[in-house]
């Protein structure tokens, strides 16, 4: 392991035991935690005969923070966005969209690393195409997850789902994935070629 891959694997553990110090509900915060371990885990599997770029290392790792601070507090119960909300007036701790938006940005990079580097599309239009879909699959799989969830354990999976009231939550969430993807896409396209290209 290089310097990056130590200091990588460094801030994952550091934040993943703050994380799990007294957090708020233990079983949201195994819900939430546990796609960032799964991640890790296959991450080191695959490390060396599939080592990503730079850029995907490091949107992982923000990824799993987000997930590892959602599942601290739940989603519904961030401290900071319960401070901004009345500046945007919105009712509800927004939280959850960060982690939905973030759930379409990075799966678009390693979505498109993969289609790529393994020449399943050759058309870049196709490639576009064939990324959006599958992030917008993986978040609806994602949230039938949280329905199973929810029937699974009943009450318990209230602040795991973290709908907070707003009768079209799931709609809304996938709809940040979506955008997520997009953005992603416009906006790191150029940038992860180049690093593609140093592979």
């Amino acid at each position: 392991m290089n310097t990056k891959s130590f200091l990588w694997a460094g801030c994952f553990t550091a934040v993943l035991l703050w994380s799990g110090y007294q957090p708020k509900d233990t079983f949201t915060w195994f819900l939430e935690v546990l796609p960032a371990l799964i991640g890790a885990v296959l991450l080191v599997a695959t490390y060396r005969r599939f080592p990503l770029t730079p850029m995907l290392y490091l949107l992982i790792l923000a990824h799993c923070i987000v997930l590892m601070v959602g599942g601290h507090f739940t989603y519904a119960e961030v401290p900071l966005f319960d401070t901004i909300k009345p500046w945007f007036g919105f009712e509800r701790n927004n939280y959850d969209k960060v982690g939905h938006l973030m759930q379409g940005f990075v799966p678009a990079i390693l979505a498109r690393e993969i289609l790529i580097r393994r020449q399943v599309v050759k058309s870049r239009g196709w490639m576009n195409l064939f990324v959006v879909s599958i992030c917008l699959a993986f978040s609806a799989f994602y949230e039938l997850i949280e329905w199973w969830v929810a029937l699974a354990s009943g009450q318990s999976a209230e602040a795991f789902l973290g709908t907070q009231g707003y009768a079209w939550d799931t709609q809304s969430d996938m709809a940040f994935a979506l955008t997520g993807a997009i953005a992603a896409l416009v906006l790191l396209s150029r940038w992860h070629d180049k690093q593609l290209a140093k592979l």
